[in-house]
C-alpha cells in the first residue's frame, strides 16, 4: 500500500449541530458538543471509495444506512474530495454513528464532515479546513435533497456559523455571547428531513418575511454585543416553526417549560423532532430538566445535551 506522509489510516470526529438556530432557516447553524459521528478512513490499493462498515449507536451493524458508495453521505463526500484532489489509491471508510437518525441534529452532515476531514489527511496535499465545505455538502445534499450548509458548516468549523446559500462556499463564524449555552432535547421520535422540507409552504407574506429578517439581524447583533435582552426579544421564528411544530406533539409544552426556566428562547433544531433552547450557562441544567420533564408528560423518552455556544468543530483523533 502506498502511504502518504507515513499515514495510511485516520479517524475523525464531527459533532452534531443545530440547524436554522430558530431565526435563520438554512443559513445559520450551531455546533453541539458531546455527541457526534466518527469515521475511519484507510488507504487501499484499489482505486475508488468504498464503505466497509456502518455501526449504529450500540456498536452493531446499522440496520438502515447503506454501504453503497453512492447512497451514503460519508462516501459521497469522500468520493467528491478524492476525485478532485486524490491519486490512484483508494479509500475505505468505517462509520460509527453517534447521532440518532432523523433527529434534527445533523446526523447526515456529521457523517459527511467526519469522513471528509479524515480522508483529507490522506491526500497528497491536504486542504485547509474551510476548503472541505463543498465536498461535505455533496453528501448532505444527497440526504436532504437540497443544498444548505447550516448543519455541515458548524459541524466542520464549530461555534455559530452564518452560511447563506448565495455566498457558498464562503461561511462566517460569528461571535457568540459570553456564558450562553444551548440545551437540546431529543424526544424518541423521527422526522424525515427531505419530506419535512417538501411540506413547507412555498410563499410567504412580506410582513412575515420582514419580521424574520428583523429577528435574524437582532439575534446576530445581540450575540455579537452580549445584549442578552436583544437575544431574547429576537429569538422568534414566525415562518418555519409554526409549520413544523405541529408534527412534534410535545413541542408547545416543552417550549413553555424552558421559557419558565428562564431560557432566552426555544425552537426546533433543523426539521425536528429535537427541540433546543438558548440560556445563560448557569441556568442550563435547570432548563434541561424542565424540558425533559415536559417531554415525558407525553410518555416520550428523551435525551438532552448541554453545550457551550463555542463548541468545537470536527477534529482528527490523536492530533
Amino acid at each position: 500500500m502506498t502511504k502518504i506522509n507515513d499515514i495510511s489510516m485516520v479517524t475523525a470526529f464531527a459533532p452534531a449541530s443545530i440547524g436554522n438556530v430558530g431565526v435563520g432557516f438554512d443559513i445559520l447553524g450551531l455546533a453541539l458538543a458531546g455527541v457526534g459521528d466518527r469515521v475511519t478512513a484507510r488507504l487501499t490499493n484499489t482505486a475508488g471509495v468504498r464503505v466497509s462498515d456502518v455501526y449504529d449507536l450500540d456498536g452493531k451493524n446499522h440496520p438502515y444506512l447503506s454501504k453503497e458508495t453512492d447512497h451514503n453521505t460519508a462516501s459521497i463526500a469522500v468520493k467528491a474530495l478524492w476525485e478532485a484532489h486524490g491519486n490512484s489509491t483508494g479509500v475505505e471508510l468505517s462509520i460509527r454513528k453517534g447521532i440518532p437518525l432523523q433527529s434534527g441534529m445533523g446526523s447526515s452532515a456529521a457523517s459527511a464532515v467526519a469522513a471528509t476531514v479524515a480522508a483529507n489527511v490522506l491526500l497528497p496535499k491536504p486542504l485547509a479546513r474551510e476548503q472541505l465545505l463543498p465536498f461535505a455538502l455533496e453528501g448532505e445534499k444527497y440526504a436532504s435533497g437540497e443544498l444548505h450548509a447550516d448543519n455541515v458548516a458548524p459541524s466542520l468549523m464549530g461555534g455559530l456559523v452564518l452560511c447563506p446559500i448565495v455566498l457558498l462556499p464562503k461561511m462566517m463564524q460569528l461571535r457568540t455571547p459570553t456564558d450562553v449555552s444551548s440545551v437540546l432535547v431529543h424526544p424518541e421520535l423521527q422526522i424525515d428531513t427531505a419530506r419535512a422540507r417538501r411540506s413547507l409552504a412555498k410563499r410567504y407574506t412580506m410582513k412575515k418575511w420582514l419580521s424574520q429578517q428583523g429577528y435574524l439581524a437582532g439575534f446576530i447583533t445581540g450575540c455579537a454585543t452580549d445584549d442578552y435582552e436583544l437575544i431574547r426579544s429576537s429569538f422568534h421564528d414566525v415562518i418555519i416553526e409554526p409549520q413544523r411544530s405541529v408534527a412534534i406533539e410535545c413541542f408547545d409544552i416543552v417550549k413553555e417549560a424552558a421559557i419558565k426556566a428562564d431560557a432566552f428562547g426555544v425552537s426546533i433544531s433543523g426539521s425536528g423532532p429535537s427541540i433546543f433552547a438558548l440560556c445563560m450557562s448557569v441556568n442550563a441544567s435547570n432548563v434541561a430538566i424542565a424540558m425533559e420533564q415536559a417531554c415525558r408528560t407525553f410518555g416520550l423518552e428523551c435525551q438532552s445535551w448541554i453545550s457551550a455556544m463555542t463548541a468545537p468543530g470536527a477534529y482528527v483523533e490523536g492530533d
